[in-house]
């Protein structure tokens, strides 16, 4: 799985899913989006790389 870059971060996301406040549930679905939002991004660039990036 790859990890998170600076720029895949999204403050209300990484805010609820990283934050000591928020219910368990709440983390978990926001963690979720998180890696499915990096899925997607590293998909679209993987289209515009030689040999298709992987």
């Amino acid at each position: 799985m790859p990890h998170l870059q600076p720029s895949a971060r999204v403050p209300a996301l990484w805010a609820a899913a990283y934050g000591p406040s928020r219910a368990p549930a709440v983390r978990l679905l926001a963690r979720c989006l998180l890696r499915l939002r990096a899925f997607a991004r590293d998909l679209a660039l993987a289209d515009h790389a030689p040999f298709g990036g992987y």
